[in-house]
Formats: structure tokens, C-alpha cells, sequence
């Protein structure tokens, strides 16, 4: 028999976005929303909205809406204890938000934004009531389960309190708040719910249950477990650290259903709240922001600045081709360019490029397929001749591949960060960020990570990580480790604490492990950028960076701009200058391709220190076929 429509929806998913926290992959979470016909879920992981547009597109796609949201700490303004910890956390408990709208996804973001940047740099990620009372609208809001900061406080006793917290929230969010209620066999959530219905009732407030799953099945819990424990750098067996029950999973609606026979209207609640809630994260074209005047569209300057440009580069090289042949490639690749949208593109970058060489900061010549473009040529982004070296525009730009373009930008590797500052003086420091980028529990990694959390010998943990194959190319799972290396299948078969690392390492292995910053990536809007996306404050850094991976941050409408740092430049200019103070000047530029010594140093594989050949295969590919010519090379 077909099941029902579900009258039970999820609404406190969490991704592994919610880092060494969250274990339900988005994929799986569509898949077994589709199997029990679950008809929406919603997504709240902690303090981030990094899965957003990710988890939009892949519950959209399985026909299950998506209801974006977001887990907060909150900091509702008490005064804290006397002699705390310096490093205590400052927040209260948490609250969950969902957009009901665009205007709530904008606030959502904004306040997700606000919870890394505007706390100190030692606390951690949370945003204060004053912050939800200018942010509001547009927001659905429950009080946030056994760790909200309506529930710890009446686990305290703090009545007065909780009821003064509650008319705050009530103020601010109107019909819009609900009270939650979990059941997840916690003495803090059995102690506290008769309250929080008798606050429901007194205040004629909506009830709404909820299980707050952190992974997908019953069988994940003890992997889950050594999840958290990787996470506080502690060890399974301690008593002393954060855990969850057994019954955080993703319960079906039928187990909903019968936890909470006794209050129908909590489950019928988390239907009216997907119904209320008709927005999810949306997918952009490009925005970037204008370069065009009042006088002139961004496709007349980029057209009027590159033909003079274009006029004195021929002055200053030797040309290839007739004059004719020049301006009649950049006529054909001014057509694209417009066609496809892009003149402000070009003129962004050669702006910040045409800056740093007035700065003196070392650029590279260019490379990738940008430097295949008369235009690009024209501009002094790259410093290649297309036509002499019979490079192809369309592999950079082609209106049958509809895709970004993408300059491949050397700075110097010192100087690097001089470029980014102009960029954010010309634009505003809320419209540049770099991009998040995380990194993920590998099988090496993984098995290191929970046999140290099983408090396993460290000698014989560093030996089952080395019987991982290591190939950063091309890296093996887990499993295919397994499968491949008969000693791990002889230690997997023969020793029962081994068995229990790899069953829990294969479960942990692909989630995020932490976040970081793109090396290269930076984008920049035609506004600030938190209306656009989420921010992220990586501790290590004064720039924010966007919440959105490189590809989800494309799809939101942003571009990329690559600043890549390349210590080569910095050795060149080292040498020139070292040079100059010997008076023996050199211009870079002018060193002829055809040197034969240079050759005959490169045919012996004489090449550490010379970008892109150093490595001792490409030494060894030199040695082989021992080139004599740019082009060979």
C-alpha cells in the first residue's frame, strides 16, 4: 500500500555545512523525503546559510520544497556571571529563524552574516537581540528546542526571565512565532515542556513539534558520537563533553505522528509553517557592478578604450600579422564580448591590473585561456600576442558554451594583498569578499581523526593510514582502500577494535571537517554584498568571505575575479631590483624567447624555480623531449 502525503514535516535539518556537527547529507535527505513523502524539510544548520542555494536546488529538483532557515545563538542581553571563562561562550541558547519571503531570506542572511562579523574575534559566532529586533521581518521564528534560550532558562529558573525574553519575541515576530517542543528522551526537555505549553497557552501562542535530526538513521549514532568528539578534541569514552541522544535521527512521519498522539496540532503546525513559507534561494545571472557613465554605455568604453590601447601595443611590439588582421580579431571579440554580456568584466580587471603595474607590483603575463583574447592583449591584462602564437579566443569566450570568463590574474606573492585593498577602495568593503571553501574528512584523515577518538595506539592508527593509498590526484575512498589493500581486510577480519574504527571512519568519511578561503577567488558586487549572500569572517583574515561555495556563489549571481598570489613574481622582482643596485638594469619584458643557452638549460632539466616546470616530472618531460622553441615549450 502507497503511503499518505506526509502530514509531518522536518524542519531542523542539519548539513554537514553545520561543521563536525551535522551528518545528513543533502542528497540523501531528498531521497528519503521522496521515499516517505515527506512534502517539504527545512534547513537550519548552525549559525550558516552556507547550504542554502545547494540544498534549494537539490530538495527542488526531487519535488520537495525547501524551507531555508537557520539555526542562531543568540545573546538576548543578560548580564553574565562574574569570573566566567574568557572564552565561555557569550550566547544565550539559540533561535530558529525561516524566510517566509524575500525579505525574510535578505534579513536571514544579513543576521546570519551578522553572527560572524560583528563579534570579537575570540567568541564565538552569535548575533544579540538588538540585532533580531531591526531584522525581523519576514521571518518565521521558533524558540529553538532543548537548546534554545527559552528552554535554558527555565532549566535555570529564570521564569521571570523566560516570560520577559518571550513577550520580546512575541513583540517582534507576532503570529509568526512558535513555541517548540521536542522529545528526544532528554531530562532538560521533559523538565521543561509542561512549562513551555502553559507559556503557549498564556501568551495564545501556536505549539509546533519538532525532531532535530543530526543524522539520517539510528545506526549512525555512535559514529555520530566520535563526529562530536573530533569536533571538541576530545575522546569518546569522556564524560565530560557535549552529546546527543539516540533519537536525534531523521524520525519518520509516522514515529512524529505517534510521539506526539497527544498533541495533534504541534504536528499539523509543521504544515502550516511549510505553507507559510514560499521562498527559497535564488539563482542569479552575473551581477557586477557598473562601469559605464552617463555619457557612455560599459560596451562604448570597453570598444573606444581597447582600440587605442590596441593602436599603441602595435607601436610597441614587433606585430605578427598586418594591422588590418589586429583590429579586425578585436572587432570580432568585441562583438562576443557584448553579445555575451561581459564589457564590464573586462574593464574591471584591467582596471586592478592597470593599478598594480602603476604601483610596481609585479603581474604575470598571463595565462589559461585568457590569454588567447586581442582585447585582453589590448587592455595589458595579459602581455601575450595572440596572433603570433596563433592563440583561439573562442577557448576563453563562446556564445554556443555560455560561461563565465576567467582571467587567471599573478600578483606578486607579497603584494598580492595591496591589489585587494584597492579593489575593496574602489568598490566598498561590504561589496568584496573571498570565498569559502571547506575541507573534508579524506580516509587518511578520517581514520587518524577517529582512532585517536577511540583513544586507540597511536602507532597502530599511523599504520592503518598508511595502508591507505595516497594519491592527491586522484584520491581512493575508504572503501576502495578496503577493497584494495589486503591488509586492511586482514586487520579489518582479525581484530575487533579495528573493525569499529573503519565501520565509523567509512560512515564520518566525505563531511566537512573545516572552513577556509578560496587561495585565489575573490568576488566583487554592485551592492552590499549580504543582500546577495551569507558572509562568513575566517578568524584568520579581515575580509569576509561568502557562506557560498565557488560554484553555489556563481549560481547566486556573483563572479569570480582570481588574485593569485605567485611567488615567482615576487623571486623576479627580487632579482631585477638586486640587479639595479649593481647597475645592471634589466627590462623583463624585453628578454628574447629565441636564447639558445636558455634552451640548452632546460634540455638538461635545469628548471627549479621557473613556474610550472620545477617539479621533477615536468624536469624529467624537458630532459625527453628537449624543446628549442616557445612554442615547443
Amino acid at each position: 500500500m502507497a503511503r499518505k502525503v506526509s502530514e509531518f514535516v522536518p524542519l531542523r535539518c542539519r548539513t554537514p555545512y553545520s561543521i563536525l556537527e551535522g551528518a545528513i547529507k543533502i542528497d540523501e535527505l531528498a531521497k528519503r523525503c521522496r521515499e516517505w513523502r515527506i512534502p517539504a524539510a527545512g534547513l537550519t544548520d548552525t549559525n550558516n546559510m552556507c547550504a542554502a542555494l545547494e540544498y534549494s536546488e537539490t530538495l527542488s529538483k526531487a519535488g520537495i520544497q525547501p524551507i531555508v532557515g537557520c539555526t542562531l545563538h543568540i545573546d538576548i542581553g543578560r548580564e553574565k556571571e562574574i569570573g566566567r571563562a574568557q572564552h565561555a561562550p557569550v550566547y544565550d541558547g539559540t533561535i530558529v529563524l525561516f524566510a517566509q519571503n524575500e525579505t525574510g531570506y535578505t534579513n536571514l542572511m544579513r543576521l546570519s552574516s551578522a553572527g560572524f562579523l560583528k563579534v570579537e574575534p575570540t567568541q564565538l559566532p552569535h548575533i544579540k537581540l538588538s540585532d533580531l529586533e531591526a531584522s525581523s521581518e519576514g521571518l518565521i521564528a521558533l524558540t529553538g528546542g532543548n537548546d534554545g534560550a527559552l528552554n535554558r532558562l527555565l532549566v535555570e529558573g529564570q521564569t521571570d526571565l523566560a516570560k520577559t525574553y518571550l513577550s520580546t519575541l512575541q513583540a517582534l515576530f507576532k503570529d509568526r512565532l512558535y513555541i517548540e517542543l521536542q522529545r528526544h528522551d532528554l531530562p532538560d526537555e521533559i523538565k521543561v515542556e509542561p512549562k513551555l505549553i502553559d507559556l503557549a497557552y498564556e501568551n495564545n501562542l501556536p505549539i509546533v513539534a519538532t525532531n532535530e535530526p543530526y543524522f539520517l538513521d539510528p545506526n549512525m549514532y555512535k559514529a555520530h558520537d566520535a563526529l562530536l568528539a573530533i569536533s571538541e578534541g576530545s575522546y569518546i569514552l569522556e564524560p565530560d563533553r557535549r552529546h546527543l541522544s539516540p533519537s536525534h535521527y531523521l524520525k519518520s512521519p509516522e514515529e512524529m505522528a505517534e510521539l506526539f498522539s497527544d498533541i495533534p496540532e504541534a504536528i499539523a503546525n509543521t504544515h502550516e509553517i511549510a505553507k507559510r513559507c514560499a521562498f527559497r534561494s535564488p539563482k542569479r545571472k552575473p551581477i557586477l557592478p557598473g562601469f559605464g557613465d552617463k555619457e557612455s554605455s560599459e560596451a562604448e568604453i570597453l570598444a573606444n578604450t581597447a582600440r587605442e590601447a590596441l593602436h599603441k601595443r602595435l607601436i610597441e611590439v614587433e606585430p605578427a600579422a598586418s594591422k588590418d588582421a589586429y583590429f579586425e580579431r578585436l572587432e570580432f571579440e568585441l562583438e562576443i564580448i557584448n553579445q555575451m554580456g561581459f564589457p564590464g568584466y573586462f574593464l574591471i580587471v584591467a582596471d586592478f591590473i592597470q593599478w598594480a603595474k602603476s604601483e610596481g607590483i609585479p603581474v604575470g603575463p598571463g595565462r589559461g585561456s585568457g590569454a588567447g583574447s586581442v582585447v585582453a592583449w589590448a587592455l595589458t591584462i595579459t602581455d601575450l600576442d595572440p596572433l603570433r602564437y596563433g592563440l583561439l579566443f573562442e577557448r576563453f569566450l563562446n556564445p554556443e558554451r555560455i560561461s563565465m570568463p576567467d582571467f587567471d590574474v599573478d600578483f606578486c606573492q607579497e603584494r598580492r594583498g595591496e591589489v585587494i585593498r584597492y579593489v575593496q577602495d574602489k568598490y566598498g568593503d561590504d561589496q568584496v569578499a573571498h570565498i569559502i571553501t571547506f575541507g573534508t574528512l579524506q580516509a587518511r584523515a578520517v581514520v587518524r581523526d577517529v582512532g585517536r577518538v577511540l583513544q586507540m595506539p597511536l602507532g597502530q592508527v599511523d599504520r592503518l593510514a598508511k595502508l591507505v593509498p595516497s594519491n592527491p590526484a586522484n584520491p581512493v575512498t575508504l572503501a576502495e582502500a578496503i577493497k584494495l589493500e589486503p591488509a586492511l581486510q586482514r586487520e579489518q577480519e582479525n581484530e575487533k577494535s579495528v573493525a569499529e574504527l573503519l565501520t565509523i571512519a567509512l560512515q564520518l568519511e566525505g563531511l566537512y571537517r573545516n572552513a577556509s578561503t578560496h587561495a585565489a577567488g575573490v568576488v566583487i558586487g554592485d551592492r552590499p554584498l549580504a543582500e546577495l549572500v551569507p558572509l562568513y569572517l575566517d578568524p584568520r583574515s579581515d575580509i569576509p568571505a561568502t557562506q557560498f561555495t565557488m560554484k553555489w556563489v556563481e549560481k547566486a549571481g556573483l563572479v569570480k575575479f582570481d588574485f593569485l598570489g605567485l611567488k615567482t613574481l615576487t623571486v623576479i622582482d627580487r632579482t631585477l631590483k638586486f640587479l639595479k643596485r649593481q647597475g645592471r638594469g634589466l627590462d623583463i619584458s624585453k628578454i628574447p624567447v629565441d636564447d639558445d643557452k636558455a634552451y640548452k638549460l632546460l634540455e638538461q632539466g635545469f628548471s627549479q624555480g621557473v613556474f610550472q616546470l620545477e617539479s621533477s616530472g615536468m624536469r624529467d618531460v624537458l630532459r625527453k623531449i628537449a624543446p628549442d622553441s616557445i612554442e615547443e615549450l
